[in-house]
């Protein structure tokens, strides 16, 4: 099989003209559902990271009441925007792109179901568990074991629903975006299964079968991979269909797009070890994931350019339509947050970062400006469409949201980073006896106006969300009766899908 793709290469795919049936309709149920999903698991996932965001500022926020603890609400709040959030997005764009590339309904629509239903279960399930403190503690795979095993089976016929579309596709080729969506899939599925291997000792309890340094590098090995194929691998399936499709330009390079496919699978499995600098993990394992942040460089600049430059000849529509400049400053954080990345790799570097609130911008870089950004213009792209319209209720509206969700992100990750660089100081900073210069809590003291900045930037994000979820309402109501699209017969003209 080749990823050779007409939208990339401006040759028509191969006709399968025998397999044409016009009676066959597509699949927007589960697509429409996921869409919805994702909404609203986003609204109540930020809103439980502004709540913790507010407890570093007013630590007695919430006190007495276990249930509403940081500690407790901090999981949840990564689990929900992280797997409710971003994995809903996912799971609409991916099986609606998966039918439009291919040219046929999806596999089964019983299996549709069970895999919506399934991961819904998922989700509630995290938010029951958490709050009361059951957890493996283990960052990204916190749930407990009966819910990581509902995991693996609803991941498993996700796969089976997802490449069994792709086995009885129309054409030939298989558009690139199946590929990066596919990787995300294979390898999650991996990570899961191997990080999850544990001992259970009652229902809510178990250990794992690995321990001491062996653990935490199994930990950052599936940990750091979350993010290279569920927050990276993923939401690139997104950017190689979305971009070119509301740009209504073929993809940059064909070429690159393959070269920064196979680059990323080689590469990113090795770079978990950046993690656990410092630490008990030998240092040559330490230093190998150093070498591969720093070479993840390259193929993660040349992708994003790919997905940027896809604007050529068409930058006018910039002007024009907030969903393409929600999909391209999306790749803008993505390529921010994958310079930063590396650089935080390397070890006189990361002896300033670790433990920081660096680390946290960081972070939000990539899940706030790259993940919710492309997740959020994909789903203004994709709604519409579900739904026989030309375009969302309101377009100025999502014009007023991506200008309010970029002011929000600048404000959270700029705060954290200052935060982050001036804490990394302050605790190295020695006195001539070798004592500490300043205390953990002139730190504190110090991080504290940084914490209510990064509070407004979350409350920012949430006000969009808000808006969103508004403008999502009046567009079903614009949609009172939706027709099933029909199944397009695979020719140059429909190559755009």
């Amino acid at each position: 099989m080749s990823i050779a793709t007409p939208l990339a290469s401006g040759a028509a795919p191969p006709i399968d003209r025998t397999a044409a049936r016009p009676t066959a309709y597509y699949n927007d149920k589960v697509v429409l559902q996921f869409t919805v999903a994702t909404i609203v698991w986003g609204i109540v996932g930020m809103a439980v990271g502004v709540l913790i965001a507010a407890q570093l500022y007013w630590p007695t926020l919430g006190e007495g009441i276990p249930w509403l603890s940081y500690g407790r609400l901090r999981p949840l709040h990564t689990n929900a925007v992280i797997f409710a959030f971003g994995g809903c997005a996912l799971f609409a764009t991916s099986l609606h792109v998966v039918q439009r590339t291919c040219h046929v309904r999806l596999l089964s629509d019983r299996l549709a179901a069970f895999v919506f239903w399934g991961w819904q279960a998922v989700i509630l399930a995290a938010a029951i568990t958490l709050p009361m403190g059951l957890t493996q503690g283990k960052e990204y795979a916190e749930l407990e074991w009966p819910i990581d095993i509902l995991i693996a089976v609803v991941w498993v016929a996700y796969a089976v629903l997802f490449f069994g579309t792709i086995a009885k596709r129309r054409v030939n080729h298989i558009y690139v975006a199946n590929w990066f969506y596919g990787s995300f899939i294979l390898a999650v599925a991996l990570l899961h299964i191997v990080n999850s291997l544990a001992i259970p000792a009652g229902l809510t309890k178990s250990y794992s079968v690995y321990s001491g340094a062996v653990d935490a590098m199994v930990q950052w090995w599936y940990g750091h991979n979350a993010v290279g194929f569920f927050l990276t691998a993923g939401f690139l399936g997104m950017m190689y269909y979305f971009v070119p499709k509301q740009a209504g330009r073929p993809v940059y390079s064909y070429r690159l797009s393959i070269v920064h496919f196979w680059a990323l699978i080689a590469v990113y499995m090795w770079a978990g070890p950046h993690h656990l600098q410092y630490t008990a993990l030998p240092d040559w394992a330490q230093s190998v994931g150093m070498v591969f942040s720093l070479i993840l460089l390259a193929p993660s600049w040349g992708g994003a350019l790919n997905g940027v430059m896809t604007l050529s000849g068409v930058w006018h529509k910039l002007r024009t339509d907030p969903i393409l400049k929600f999909l391209i400053v999306a790749i803008s954080f993505y390529m921010i947050a994958t310079f930063e990345g590396p650089m935080m790799s390397i070890k006189t570097v990361n002896s300033l970062s670790h433990y920081t609130d660096w680390t946290v911008g960081h972070v939000h870089a990539g899940a706030l400006g790259w993940v919710a950004m492309i997740s959020l213009g994909s789903i203004y792209a994709l709604l519409p469409r579900l739904l026989g319209l030309s375009s969302m209720y309101s377009t100025r509206w999502i014009d007023q949201h991506f200008w309010i969700h970029t002011l929000g992100v600048v404000f959270y990750i700029a705060s954290m980073w200052i935060a982050g660089v001036m804490q990394g100081l302050m605790w190295r900073a020695t006195n001539p006896d070798g004592t500490l210069t300043y205390s953990f809590v002139e730190a504190l003291n110090a991080t504290y106006p940084y914490y209510l900045v990064r509070l407004g930037g979350g409350l920012l994000v949430l006000a969009g969300m808000g808006l969103m979820a508004v403008n999502t309402w009046k567009t079903f109501a614009m949609a009172r009766s939706v027709a099933p699209q029909p199944v397009l017969a695979p020719d140059a003209a429909d190559a755009r899908a």
